[in-house]
């Protein structure tokens, strides 16, 4: 078996925009695909999401344009040296690139192999608590709306994405646990590293008094020695976006250094499954969790759901709501249950299929490269 077709599109549907911050435009979002085919007919999808102020996002597809010729005439189960075969020596790529590829890969190995990811993974369990993730909405009463409309679903845990201005971000943390009690529902804060020291403490220790379950992306990844001084000086964790540090190595030094209490990372931030089940293998070796992000369209989520299912160390499943703009395109999705719980997909690989007329519809980007 050989890979004998790689297929790239862009596919970019008007759907409803949104922000998730007072300086940031709605965000156009994008849905690159990757179709690995071979010689005997086998076939592996995968998708990664991305978000852009201007226009539909068209760089993520042309790094592949130039990854994806290593592959036509190789092997698609030798994912391992595939992987390092496109990882530059030279210049950082784009990891949702790399990733797009892999996932591909590992849908491929999963159909092949007749069982989901999650059970070729590790099959630590069949099903996970999700909490929804918001979008920025336009004023404190929109969120305790929310809030109410969630629990409505089964829901027992909520994500807030606010303006990531302390003051008021802080107000509106207030407000939803005022009406609604810590025995009730979990809630999070998400400051997409936007807060300097200062103000990421004050909140950090006023989410603390009001039993938040953890205090999300307050400074940059980056910034390991602010995160080390903060969870030093709180007791809610605060975590990482997840999107910065994006090898293993840098990982493995973060998890042995004291900066996070639990850890972050998904598939597209860190180059695809490959290195994502090793990245929640060394947060489990250091006894840590490791929380994985599941925003995106239904491709990316699902195999972010793939992963975190495979270990026990990440706690809940990111559910990006409303629903509607992350399931285009698809015939399958992912949605939290009336138990508050998502359920592990129970066909081969991704476990999820697309409806193919309606991605090609909008398509706005597409190349293919064949083994000669």
């Amino acid at each position: 078996m050989l890979i004998d077709r790689v297929e790239v599109r862009v596919v970019a549907p008007h759907v409803q925009k949104y922000t998730w911050s007072h300086d940031l435009p709605e965000q156009f979002m994008t849905n690159t695909i990757v179709r690995i085919t071979t010689d005997d007919g086998a076939e592996g999808i995968a998708g990664v999401s991305n978000y852009t102020s201007f226009d539909f996002d068209r760089y993520t597809a042309e790094t592949i344009r130039h990854l994806a010729p290593i592959l036509p005439g190789r092997n698609p189960l030798h994912r391992e040296a595939l992987w390092r075969d496109m990882w530059s020596r030279v210049f950082p790529l784009c990891p949702g690139a790399m990733a797009a590829i892999d996932i591909a890969l590992w849908d491929l190995l999963g159909r092949q192999a007749g069982l989901p990811l999650w059970q070729l993974l590790g099959g630590a369990r069949d099903r996970i608590q999700a909490y929804a993730s918001t979008p920025l909405l336009d004023d404190i009463p929109a969120y305790i709306r929310c809030v109410t409309e969630m629990l409505e679903q089964g829901f027992r845990a909520v994500k807030f994405h606010a303006w990531c201005l302390p003051e008021r971000d802080l107000e509106m943390c207030r407000a939803v646990r005022r009406e609604f009690p810590q025995s009730e529902i979990a809630f999070m804060h998400d400051a997409e590293n936007n807060y300097d020291r200062a103000s990421a403490l004050k909140v950090a220790q006023a989410l603390e008094d009001l039993g938040f379950t953890w205090f999300e992306a307050p400074l940059p990844d980056y910034d390991l020695d602010g995160y080390r001084d903060l969870n030093q000086r709180v007791g809610i964790p605060v975590l990482p976006s997840g999107n910065w540090i994006q090898d293993l190595p840098t990982f493995a030094a973060a998890l042995q250094s004291g900066v996070w209490k639990t850890a972050r990372t998904d598939c597209t931030a860190c180059g695809g499954m490959t290195p994502a089940r090793k990245a929640m293998v060394l947060a489990e070796a250091a006894g840590m969790n490791c929380e994985v992000m599941c925003w995106g369209n239904t491709l990316i989520s699902t195999a972010n759901l793939h992963l975190m299912l495979a270990f026990r160390n990440a706690t809940y499943y990111e559910q990006p709501i409303p629903y509607a703009s992350y399931e285009y395109g698809m015939q399958d999705v992912i949605r939290t249950q009336p138990d508050g719980f998502v359920y592990a997909p129970t066909r081969p690989g991704l476990g999820v299929e697309i409806d193919a007329a309606a991605m090609d519809r909008a398509t706005i980007w597409k190349w293919e490269c064949r083994r000669t």
